[in-house]
């Protein structure tokens, strides 16, 4: 009887090796499958379109004014009560202090806030700690410039809800903490950027888009992006951003980051290196995307068209294609 439990036992072994091997041997990690199926492999909500009226209570709550962004309603909030400088440069909010938040209904009337806010090293905790008791999670903290004073991190919100306008009341309480200044009044117009835009365009492959002083470059992934169980409208929390702020003479200071797969980071960190080009991190902004994504923060300061020129090596390894118009 021992014999023929352990002969049982022994033919059991060989059937679940041959069942794990047998992806392997047929040339397919274990676990492939499944992640290979996309977000397109199972139901998923798609967004709905508003209206900027639809979301008058979310603003009034955030004590902000917004704007739409096709599927988003959005609002900025510079950090321009900060003076910051990396390498000795000072850092224009629009380069790289600008926090902001966006909103999208969906069509199970449920609501997607994501975000990122600029905090100094001194606010970030109790700005932690007032996001958690507001049911707002944080899925990254991080640093998207080099050496800089004073010390600013970046965090990233999101929070999926039936009730926006709860969520808007946090996200205010949270901003109330820090130095956050009020919005200023609207302009119509930018003044022209002290750049050769149309080379730079030439060289990105898409017309950019002034904020200020600074001029910017956008693309979006080809691929539908999936944040569980919603599909991310193009433009929120899965861009390739550039931006240039002007340093005369055709020079520009750069900030930026790639959104990637994970096959895509090494070519386009050495894309990026071969260009001249900074790094600064690698890292998530989203706990739960699918694709998953990977984002390289990056710096450079030069000659405006050819860090252009570089940037455009590097965004080529990857699979994106300039941001519609209608959603920036």
């Amino acid at each position: 009887m021992d014999d023929e439990r352990q002969q049982d036992t022994r033919s059991r072994r060989r059937v679940l090796a041959a069942a794990a091997l047998a992806p392997v041997l047929a040339g397919v990690p274990a676990g492939a499958r499944a992640l290979s199926r996309g977000p397109q492999a199972r139901a998923l909500v798609e967004p709905v379109m508003t209206k900027l009226a639809d979301w008058a209570d979310v603003g009034k709550a955030l004590g902000r004014p917004g704007d739409m962004k096709r599927f988003m309603y959005h609002t900025g909030l510079p950090r321009r009560d900060l003076t910051v400088f990396s390498r000795g440069i000072r850092i224009n909010p629009a380069l790289a202090l600008g926090s902001h938040v966006a909103f999208v209904r969906y069509a199970d009337h449920s609501t997607l806030l994501m975000g990122d806010a600029v905090v100094t090293e001194c606010e970030l905790q109790h700005f932690s700690d007032v996001l958690h008791k507001h049911g707002i999670m944080q899925t990254a903290i991080h640093k998207h410039l080099l050496a800089h004073e004073p010390d600013v991190w970046w965090v990233h919100l999101h929070a999926h809800s039936h009730d926006p306008v709860t969520v808007a009341r946090g996200l205010r309480a949270a901003f109330d903490c820090t130095g956050t200044p009020p919005p200023e009044p609207t302009t119509t117009s930018s003044p022209p950027v002290d750049l050769d835009t149309a080379a730079i365009d030439a060289a990105m492959g898409v017309k950019g888009t002034t904020d200020g002083e600074i001029y910017k470059s956008t693309y979006v992934r080809r691929e539908t992006v999936a944040d569980g169980p919603v599909i991310l409208p193009p433009g929120l929390g899965t861009t390739t951003s550039v931006s240039f702020q002007p340093l005369g003479g055709g020079t520009a200071a750069l900030s930026g980051d790639l959104v990637m797969i994970a096959q895509e980071v090494q070519p386009a960190l050495m894309a990026l290196r071969h260009g001249g080009v900074e790094l600064v991190e690698v890292h998530h902004h989203n706990l739960t995307d699918e694709p998953r994504l990977f984002f390289v923060h990056y710096w450079a300061v030069g000659n405006a068209v050819t860090l252009a020129k570089a940037i455009r090596q590097a965004v080529d390894t990857t699979n994106v294609i300039p941001m519609p118009a209608e959603a920036t």
